[in-house]
């Protein structure tokens, strides 16, 4: 049965679809099969991957709005055991037209019921603000991964996605939990990039992974050429960092646990 992890933040900008990407390829060079859903119509997630904008049939608009079987959407990509079911500009339009759909907020986990065998992990990249869509990988997944930049701006708006988990939790998925919260485009070199890093210990101690995710120009450049970073360069720092942060989620699962709740 896969596990279904939702990466998430209300903020952009924060490295949410480079995670989503590279945890995604780094399982997947473990030999685990994964599944990436791209349910944000900006489909960075799905170029990141090797998708040629407009060069698919289907999107994962199909599945959600005119009720086709998610197997018929997922296509292949570079890497073997990882699977992608992309999305196109017509997810834009799927916010306003699931508003009228009866229990709209479940649509993608029940999509998803017919594949969870067939997965080891579920990687939901999802858009950068709270709407239907948003709510839908919240419901489906069992945890959430908080991409967060080391910036104050960040630490603002990190409260706010925090009460939106409570508020999913209380009314539409009891078992959802945090995976962990993920220092993105941190910078040694600089006092803030330290000094964010602290307040978040101090204030959420127990859902900070260890792994922080540097500023690397490797996984900046990744994108263009429709590839992972781990496929871009293996060796970069962002490639190696992207890495142990797989062996960190591996190893909470075999323990049976999350980062907290």
């Amino acid at each position: 049965m896969a596990k279904v992890i939702a990466v998430t933040n209300q903020k952009g900008g924060v490295g949410k679809t480079t995670t989503a990407i590279n945890l995604a390829a780094g399982l997947a060079f473990a030999d685990i099969r994964v599944l990436v859903l791209d349910i944000d119509a900006q489909a960075n997630c799905s170029s990141g991957l090797g998708v040629i904008r407009g060069a698919l049939n289907k999107s994962i608009y199909n599945a959600l709005i005119e009720s086709e079987p998610l197997s018929k959407v997922i296509c292949d990509t570079d890497l073997d055991s990882l699977k992608l079911a992309p999305a196109d500009k017509n997810l834009s339009g799927a916010v306003v037209e699931l508003q009228d759909q009866p229990e709209r907020e479940f649509r993608l986990k029940r999509l998803l019921e017919p594949v969870l065998e067939k997965f080891d992990f579920i990687i939901i990249d999802t858009p950068p603000s709270l709407n239907i869509l948003t709510l839908n990988a919240l419901v489906a997944a069992d945890s959430v991964l908080v991409p967060m930049q080391c910036e104050y701006f960040a630490l603002e708006g990190l409260s706010d996605l925090f009460d939106t988990l409570t508020r999913v939790r209380a009314t539409l998925n009891p078992s959802l939990e945090v995976c962990g919260i993920l220092l993105t485009m941190f910078d040694e070199r600089t006092n803030l990039s330290s000094q964010v890093r602290e307040e978040l210990r101090l204030h959420f101690s127990d859902k900070i992974f260890e792994t922080v995710i540097p500023r690397n120009i490797k996984l900046a450049e990744a994108p263009s050429f429709g590839k992972p970073a781990l496929l871009y360069d293996f060796r970069s720092k962002g490639s190696e960092s992207y890495i142990r942060l797989v062996r960190e989620i591996l190893n909470y699962e075999k323990k049976g646990i999350g980062q907290g709740s």
